[in-house]
């Protein structure tokens, strides 16, 4: 009966130390606080965000971060969408189009 407790009390211990250890080195799951206002965790110019600006970007990584192949997808994606209707609006202003009729998608 007496080993049976020491087993116990051993096995208690040890999960508490394993339990402090990861609290330590992974947190205790608080929220980051939000960041003050008017700052960006990436950097990206104020106005005039251009393709290159997108695939330029970079993210942080972290143990439970995001995953890349994903993000990469996503910025050339959104790289292009830029780039395409940029120059659309400049071909557009360029042909005399009204910048009202340019603006609008599908022209509605």
């Amino acid at each position: 009966m007496l080993t049976l407790l020491i087993y116990v009390v051993v096995i208690a211990v040890v999960a508490a130390a394993l339990f402090f250890v990861a609290s330590a080195v992974f947190g205790r799951g608080e929220e980051l606080g939000p960041l003050p206002e008017g700052t960006t965790a990436t950097v990206l110019p104020a106005e005039g965000v251009t393709g290159a600006d997108v695939h330029a970007l970079k993210f942080q990584q972290s143990l439970r971060g995001y995953k890349p192949s994903e993000v990469d997808w996503a910025l050339e994606r959104l790289g292009g969408e830029i780039d395409m209707l940029r120059s659309r609006l400049s071909a557009a202003q360029s042909s005399g189009t009204p910048q009202s009729a340019a603006s609008e998608p599908d022209g509605q």
